[in-house]
């Protein structure tokens, strides 16, 4: 079992930053890929962004490619987003997931272990 914890969301104008943090209650590394998803009102629940068990591979989805980048610490079992850029279509509850799966899959239903989700918006 692990529980995650995402932190960091807020309030942003367009074109400004933000770093989500998500903390695990034990160790991930070696074990999960750890990813971040993203729904906004009346969306289905979307792929951001994935980083490997090792810490060596990352995915990302197009829409936030060159603007967001994932990176674990595995010394604080703590996986980050950082957001750059962003803008008004970011706005999304962020949620952090685990998953003990062999492919770094964009599919949320791979995904064993979710967190509560913290709220991004960016205003225009």
């Amino acid at each position: 079992q692990v529980q995650l914890v995402e932190s960091g969301g807020g309030l942003v104008q367009a074109g400004g930053s933000l770093r989500l943090s998500c903390a695990a209650s034990r160790r991930t590394a070696g074990t999960y890929h750890m990813g971040w998803f993203r729904q906004a009102p009346g969306k289905e629940r979307e792929f951001v962004a994935v980083i490997s068990w090792s810490g060596g591979s990352t995915r990302y989805a197009d829409s936030v490619k060159g603007r967001f980048t994932i990176s674990s610490d595995n010394a604080k079992n703590t996986v980050y987003l950082q957001m750059n850029n962003l803008k008004p279509e970011d706005t999304a509850v962020y949620y952090c997931a685990a998953g003990s799966i062999l492919a770094m899959t964009p599919k949320p239903r791979e995904y064993n272990y979710w967190g509560q989700g913290t709220q991004v918006t960016v205003s225009s």
